[in-house]
C-alpha cells in the first residue's frame, strides 16, 4: 500500500484507513485551520477518542465551523454510553436504574464493560447505546443538498462491499439487515438523527458492528417508569437489532471510500484527538454537554402519574401502597405535586414544599416526600419506589 498523503490538498481516499502508523492527531491550530479554510470543500476526520462528550463536541464545531458549502464525513468510536434526544425524557427513555448498577456493583448484575455514560445530543431523534463494538458517522452537508437517504445508502454501499448485501434503507430512514429464514427476519444494525440549520445540515447515525454489549441493549433502553410518564418529548422507536460482523477498521475505510465515490478527492483528511480539547468552542460545548444542567434540565414538560387520569388514562401496574402520587415537571423541575392516601395531603392541597426541585437533584425520595408533609409511614413505602424507579442512585449529585 501506498504511504497515505499528508497534505491537505489532493488526498487519496482509498489509501487511507483509520489507522495511521506514520501519521499523528494533527494539532488543535491545525484542526480549527484546516476545518474553516473557505477552499476546504470535501474533509474528512476520524476521532481517535472514545470519550462521546469530546467526539460529540467535535462534531457540533464542525457543523458550526465548516465553509456553508463545504462537506463533511466524521467517523468516531466511544466508549459505553447511551446517547439520547435533544427533546427525549431520560427517565422515560432510560433504565437509570441498571446504569447505576453497573457504575457501582457491575459484578451482581454480570457487565464487564464499565461505566455507561448518559449523554444528551443537541440533534433530535431516538436513544442509542454506543460502545466499541460500533462506528458513528456524521455527514455535514449545505441544507440544498440534504437528503435523509443519501447518505444511509452511502452506508449500505460500503457494507455491500465488505460482503453484507442485505442491508437496505427502510422507510424510517434506519438501516436494516434481511435475514433469510431468520424468524425475526429484519434486524435494525443502524439509526439515524439530523439536525438542520440555516446554514448546514447533520445527518449523524451508528452503525452496530461488533458490540459485546448487544443483549444488554434492550435492558438499558427500557425505563421501568415508562409506564407512568407522560411526555412532550420525542419517544424512541424501538426494533430488534443485530451486530453486522465487521471490523471498526475495515468499516470506517469502507465508508470512506463511498464518500469518495460521492465527492471525488479530499481536500481534508486527518485523524483528530484529545488535543483539539484545546479549542475554545470545543471545550466549551464539551462542558455543556456534561453539564447536569443540560442532560436533564433540558427535558420537556411530563406528568408522572400511579394512576390513569383524562389526558393519560392507561392503565397502571398494581403497586404497593395505596398512595395516589402525582407530578408536573417541566426542565427537570417540579412544577406541582400531588399526593392522595389514607394520611397523606389530598390532591387538592398537594406538597407544595415540593414545587421548584430539581427531580435529578432529590438524594432520597422518602426524606423528600416526609419533609414536604407526607406522613412518615407513607414516605418510608412510597420513597424507596420512587428512588428504584426514577433511578436517584444514577441521577442525585455524585460526592
Amino acid at each position: 500500500m501506498m504511504q497515505p498523503n499528508r497534505s491537505f490538498l489532493g488526498s487519496t481516499p482509498r489509501n487511507i484507513s483509520r489507522h495511521f502508523p506514520s501519521l499523528s492527531a494533527i494539532s488543535r491550530r491545525q484542526f480549527t485551520g484546516a476545518a474553516s479554510h473557505s477552499s476546504n470543500k470535501i474533509q474528512v476526520y476520524t476521532s481517535t477518542s472514545r470519550d462521546p462528550f469530546l467526539n460529540l463536541s467535535v462534531e457540533h464545531h464542525l457543523l458550526q465551523k465548516t465553509p456553508p458549502e463545504s462537506t463533511i464525513l466524521f467517523l468516531y468510536t466511544n466508549d459505553p454510553c447511551i446517547v439520547f434526544g435533544r427533546n427525549q425524557n431520560p427517565w422515560m427513555e432510560v433504565n437509570l436504574r441498571i446504569l447505576a448498577q453497573f457504575r457501582d456493583d457491575p459484578t451482581s448484575v454480570g457487565w464487564t464493560g464499565g461505566p455507561v455514560q448518559l449523554v444528551r445530543r443537541r440533534s433530535g431523534g431516538g436513544a442509542v447505546f454506543h460502545d466499541e463494538g460500533n462506528v458513528n458517522f456524521s455527514v455535514i452537508c449545505p441544507p440544498a443538498v440534504f437528503d435523509r437517504n443519501k447518505h444511509a445508502e452511502m452506508v449500505v454501499r460500503a457494507l455491500s462491499s465488505l460482503g453484507k448485501p442485505n442491508t437496505r434503507v427502510n422507510e424510517r430512514h434506519d438501516i436494516v439487515i434481511d435475514i433469510p429464514d431468520d424468524p425475526i427476519g429484519t434486524y435494525k444494525i443502524s439509526g439515524s438523527a439530523y439536525k438542520l440549520t440555516r446554514l448546514r445540515s447533520l445527518h449523524h447515525g451508528t452503525c452496530l458492528l461488533r458490540s459485546p454489549n448487544l443483549n444488554n441493549i434492550s435492558g438499558m433502553l427500557r425505563s421501568p417508569a415508562e409506564s407512568y410518564i407522560k411526555t412532550r418529548g420525542v419517544d424512541s422507536v424501538r426494533s430488534p437489532v443485530r451486530n453486522v460482523g465487521i471490523e471498526n477498521a475495515a468499516f470506517e475505510a469502507a465508508v470512506v471510500e463511498q464518500f469518495a465515490s460521492i465527492y471525488g478527492k479530499f481536500d481534508v483528511q486527518e485523524v483528530v484527538s484529545d488535543k483539539v480539547l484545546e479549542t475554545d468552542s470545543i471545550s466549551k460545548g464539551y462542558e455543556e454537554l456534561q453539564s447536569r444542567d443540560w442532560i436533564y434540565g433540558q427535558t420537556p414538560k411530563f406528568t408522572f402519574s400511579t394512576f390513569p387520569y383524562e389526558e393519560d388514562p392507561r392503565e397502571r401496574p398494581q403497586l404497593d401502597f395505596d398512595t395516589k402520587l402525582r407530578f408536573e415537571a417541566r426542565h427537570g423541575v417540579i412544577d406541582k405535586f400531588t399526593a392522595e392516601g389514607p394520611s397523606s395531603p389530598t390532591s387538592e392541597n398537594g406538597l407544595s414544599a415540593l414545587t421548584s426541585s430539581s427531580i435529578y437533584n432529590v438524594s432520597s425520595w422518602g426524606a423528600q416526600l416526609s419533609q414536604a408533609g407526607m406522613a412518615d409511614g407513607d414516605a418510608a413505602k412510597v420513597g424507596p419506589w420512587m428512588d428504584d424507579i426514577l433511578g436517584v442512585d444514577f441521577t442525585k449529585p455524585q460526592q
